[in-house]
């Protein structure tokens, strides 16, 4: 929640520098995995169990959250360039996880959008919360994308390892075309252009359809980038079915995407000189290459204690008393409080008026800082429109 706020207020970002300070990257990548596992091999077997009766499944679905909070700060911190390099061996495993998450993406984009939140009406406690795991598994695969296209930025950084995982082993272009095509984050809903956006569908005003969205922006920026920088040219296998696939990007390349997305100018030409291109033949080049390990290891570790996990779990985790509960929602509160998260700030906040160290936050925005009420005042000619804009949002929200 810190890490958001302070790159919506466009100041220092505390959070990022603290988990690149202290080597904690691969701690949320490793994190990220082993709750990816346990949705798929823990969690079903835990629904199924006969004596599986919870008289309250917030517990449960503060586990099946945690992959979404994982990967929500992790698409806002590797905005820096500096964040993916101190991923390190993690950055693999990372790649592969938001190649799970698009290939998944792609597949379900043939079965319909995800269903709405007043749509589910489930007689049990854990079918709804089956369903909210399947929505959130839709919102998760586009925050990966995200995640997976600040990596790209980064392209001609990255290991040997990695890059032949996402051009050879992957081929990441060739899925991005494929999402490019499905577009599973835009649908057709009564006659109406609706998109996926701010963690729901919108409809899109008929003067605003030809505008480029934010996740249509990530796919192309992210091919740009695995297509055109020169580390990942001199690596790319132009196969007769990459070529094929790369070639349906030129229908999508119209004049009012490029007005938009300049830069595509050269992938437009790189297009146009793949057409009179050669084809070639699948590289059969042994090379000795590091391989992800987090989910094998997981995988390995536990290979045959799905039932057992799942048993243990139930008892001792998941079947709270009225009392633990309690303690936990209290806990829980206690967290998620703003005074509480900005202590771990390695700053106190600045006031936005005369930059003295402040300890009161706009009531209104919670946006803005100030160290008293003399300097709030001064500072409202500057900040009044910012602020009510920003109450308007929230309370659409």
């Amino acid at each position: 929640m810190q890490a958001i706020l302070d790159a919506t207020a466009s100041q220092g970002e505390p959070i990022q520098e603290l988990l690149v300070t202290h080597g904690k990257i691969p701690t949320l990548v490793e994190e990220l995995i082993a709750v990816e596992m346990w949705k798929q091999r823990v969690f079903p077997v835990l629904c199924r169990l006969e004596d599986f009766k919870p008289q309250n499944t917030f517990p449960i679905y503060m586990v099946v959250h945690h992959e979404a909070s994982i990967v929500n700060l992790l698409e806002t911190v590797f905005f820096h360039k500096e964040v993916c390099e101190s991923a390190e061996d993690a950055v693999l495993d990372l790649v592969d996880y938001c190649h799970r998450k698009l290939t998944l993406l792609v597949a379900r984009s043939g079965c319909g959008s995800p269903p709405e939140e007043e749509e589910s009406q489930y007689g049990t406690p854990i079918q709804e919360l089956q369903k909210q795991a399947e929505r959130m598994e839709f919102e998760i695969a586009l925050k990966a994308l995200s995640v997976l296209r600040y990596i790209t930025d980064c392209v001609d950084s990255l290991s040997l390892s990695t890059l032949n995982r996402m051009l050879s082993t992957h081929n990441l272009p060739c899925l991005l075309v494929e999402l490019l095509e499905r577009s599973p984050w835009s649908r057709q809903e009564g006659g109406k252009l609706q998109q996926f956006e701010g963690g729901r569908w919108q409809t899109v005003a008929p003067s605003e359809q030809q505008k480029l969205s934010k996740l249509d922006g990530q796919v192309w920026i992210a091919l740009y980038n695995l297509l055109l920088s020169p580390e990942a040219r001199a690596r790319y296998c132009l196969t007769s079915f990459a070529k094929g696939q790369l070639l349906k990007l030129r229908a999508f390349l119209t004049d009012t995407l490029l007005d938009q997305l300049p830069n595509l100018a050269d992938l437009q030409g790189f297009l146009a000189h793949l057409a009179l291109t050669e084809t070639q033949p699948p590289k059969k080049d042994l090379v000795l290459e590091q391989i992800p390990e987090i989910w094998e290891r997981l995988e390995r570790e536990n290979r045959g204690k799905w039932q057992a996990i799942a048993k243990h779990q139930l008892r001792h985790i998941f079947s709270p008393s009225e009392q633990d509960l309690r303690l936990q929602a209290r806990r829980w509160a206690e967290t998620y409080r703003l005074d509480v998260l900005e202590a771990v700030t390695p700053e106190r906040p600045r006031c936005a008026f005369c930059s003295a160290e402040a300890s009161k936050r706009c009531s209104r925005c919670q946006n803005e800082w100030y160290c008293c009420r003399e300097c709030q005042v001064k500072h409202w000619e500057k900040h009044g429109k910012a602020c009510v804009s920003a109450a308007q949002g929230d309370r659409a929200k």
